[in-house]
């Protein structure tokens, strides 16, 4: 084979091979493009699960400020506590003289006026000790009329020296012993007849009948066992006066000096849900019961519709002053450390655990005398993890949430 020859096909095959050193190049040039591209792909998402999980391991929190400074001082707070209403005058009514019970007038509801006939009561016995009395008295005013009579003729005689003075003196004496005897007597008649006018039971003031506890015909006992009987006196009527109630509050200890003779009172009863009634208070215990450790107050509020009842369970509103520099915060903010009575307070995302000081206690909130002001963003539900420094995210409120 000639030089030229050789050298043609050495040509030949050179020009064979370029596209395959071609296709390797492109091949290894995009093995190491994918290689590079996986390894930052798989960094990046490296980073962003970093930076998720720094993100999660940061506490959301529900924050809230407190209430009540703006105008110098915590705002007024309602105090609610229950109370026993009781008729303004309420008296059970007796018998003072015994018998039968011949007729009542009055039955439970009923509204009476003083002095209005209740019941009338049947007295043989005393009908007849009556009559025994006026005899007597009869027989004391014959025997008064003899003495004063003899004791004239003695007096009489004596003058003329017919009889000794001593005689004249036991006439007088007789005398007197009458008019003593007249007088027992007629008190002795008064005091029956009183009794007599006991036979008619009338209401000793205005008010409505509770209770009637008797009938026609029953055994009654007369109170204090008069007329001559003995036993248990049995209560007749009881009559209360509704136009004014008394309603009887304990207060707790912790407000005795927040509450004053003079304060209006709002009362609620869930009978009436919708209505309410402005009482005022008019005296208290001014002592601390000992059991209880509670303040007895009194509230008298006006009934004229009689719409509360006497022995009403209602619901007395006492509304509060606040206190200068203090504010109020939702009892769900408190921590209770041994450190003392804490709140975390957020300050540029971060917690800062501060002590305070409380005051009265509201039940869902409390009032704050010292260590917050209105202007900072205590942490609702702290966890028992918070610490000063933790850094914290603000919920967003839901009505701001996109």
């Amino acid at each position: 084979m000639s030089e030229t020859t050789q050298q043609t096909q050495t040509n030949e095959t050179t020009t064979n091979r370029k596209p395959m050193y071609v296709a390797v190049g492109v091949a290894a040039v995009a093995l190491v493009a994918a290689v590079a591209w996986g390894i930052h792909d798989r960094v990046h998402a490296e980073s962003e699960l970093k930076h998720e999980t720094l993100a999660a391991a940061i506490q959301t929190v529900s924050v809230v400020h407190p209430g009540g400074a703006s105008a110098g001082g915590a705002a007024g707070q309602e105090l609610i506590l229950p109370g026993n209403a009781q008729a303004y005058v309420d008296t059970p009514i007796y018998a003072r003289t015994g018998g039968y019970l011949r007729k009542w007038y009055a039955n439970i509801g009923q509204h009476v006026k003083a002095g209005q006939l209740l019941a009338t009561i049947e007295t043989p016995e005393l009908d007849q000790q009556v009559e025994a009395a006026q005899a007597d008295l009869k027989q004391a005013q014959a025997n008064l009329e003899l003495a004063r009579t003899t004791n004239e003729r003695w007096q009489a005689l004596v003058s003329k020296r017919a009889v000794s003075k001593q005689e004249a003196d036991q006439a007088e004496a007789t005398l007197q012993a009458r008019l003593s005897v007249v007088a027992a007597a007629e008190a002795n008649v008064r005091r029956l007849q009183q009794l007599q006018q006991f036979e008619r039971v009338t209401a000793p003031f205005d008010g409505t009948i509770t209770a009637r506890n008797t009938d026609v015909g029953a055994l009654i006992t007369a109170a204090g066992g008069g007329s001559g009987q003995t036993g248990t006196a049995q209560e007749l009527f009881h009559l209360a006066s509704m136009g004014k109630l008394r309603v009887f509050v304990a207060v707790p200890e912790v407000y005795s000096t927040e509450v004053q003779d003079g304060m209006k009172v709002t009362l609620t009863q869930d009978a009436t849900p919708d209505e309410k009634f402005v009482g005022t208070i008019v005296r208290n215990a001014s002592a601390i019961d000992q059991s209880s450790r509670t303040l007895n107050v009194e509230v008298d509020v006006d009934n004229p519709k009689g719409t509360l009842l006497p022995g009403a369970y209602v619901f007395a509103h006492f509304n509060l002053a606040g206190k200068a520099h203090a504010v109020t915060l939702p009892s769900n903010t408190l921590l209770f450390r041994s450190e003392g009575l804490s709140v975390g307070v957020v300050r540029d995302n971060h917690v800062q655990l501060t002590p305070i000081k409380i005051g009265r206690d509201f039940g869902s909130s409390v009032e704050v005398v010292s260590g917050l002001s209105a202007h900072d963003a205590v942490v609702l539900d702290p966890s028992d993890s918070l610490e000063t420094g933790m850094e914290v995210k603000i919920a967003q409120p839901k009505g701001e949430q996109k």
